[in-house]
């Protein structure tokens, strides 16, 4: 038995990358983004802030790092898509990124904010380039069908995270929006209002995978 005076007693867990990460996402999802600071993350870690820069001379690079994890076992989806249509192996992965971004609060915000280079991040990249590309578009088609479903991804995921923050915290409260719509003299919003106001996410983000593959479709 080690002695009271043994330098190992009450000594923090090794410090190490991954431990790293995995403790930044728990505090994102506890405080948020906003909240998120190295500082905090050393406390949370029971090391000195500078132990940190070890592994991430910035805060951006945590943050990258962050989303390369959030993108763990994405590029899956395509090889358990229902079918072997490219269009549906295509939205499995739409719909599996956003699923990852969701996971985690701000997701999205961590994710639009980075450019990840590892191989989560890249897999999926070269899954759905690869997809495009056994369905018969040339490279640089395949290549913008990536770039247009990932801008829609995180594009949707930002705004459905935003709107699902606490009140104090996100936008304006959707009854604003009704009663600018119905005071004023807007006769098209107003007969749309219960779908502009919906916060049926998923019905609005398949609405608009189902434009995106059906317009690809229609470029084939």
């Amino acid at each position: 038995m080690s002695s009271p005076s043994s330098p190992t007693r009450g000594r923090p867990p090794r410090l190490d990358r991954a431990r790293t990460v995995q403790t930044a996402l728990d505090l994102l999802d506890q405080s948020g983004l906003d909240a998120l600071t190295m500082r905090r993350l050393a406390d949370a870690m029971n090391v000195q802030a500078g132990a940190l820069y070890r592994y991430f001379a910035t805060k951006q690079d945590l943050l990258t790092a962050m989303a390369e994890r959030m993108m763990d076992g994405v590029a899956d989806a395509a090889a358990e898509a229902r079918g072997g249509d490219w269009g549906e192996k295509l939205a499995a992965l739409a719909r599996a990124m956003r699923t990852a971004l969701l996971a985690h609060r701000d997701g999205a915000r961590v994710f639009a904010g980075t450019h990840a280079t590892g191989a989560n991040t890249l897999g999926f990249a070269d899954t759905v380039v690869g997809v495009m590309r056994a369905a018969g578009f040339p490279d640089d088609d395949a290549a913008r069908a990536l770039h247009t479903m990932a801008n829609f991804t995180v594009g949707h995921t930002l705004e459905e995270q935003a709107a699902l923050q606490p009140r104090d915290q996100g936008p304006a409260d959707p009854g604003l929006l009704a009663d600018a719509v119905t005071a004023g003299t807007y006769p098209h919003l107003k007969a749309s209002l219960p779908t502009l106001t919906s916060t049926d996410f998923t019905r609005l983000f398949e609405f608009g995978l189902d434009l995106l593959i059906e317009g690809l479709k229609a470029r084939h």
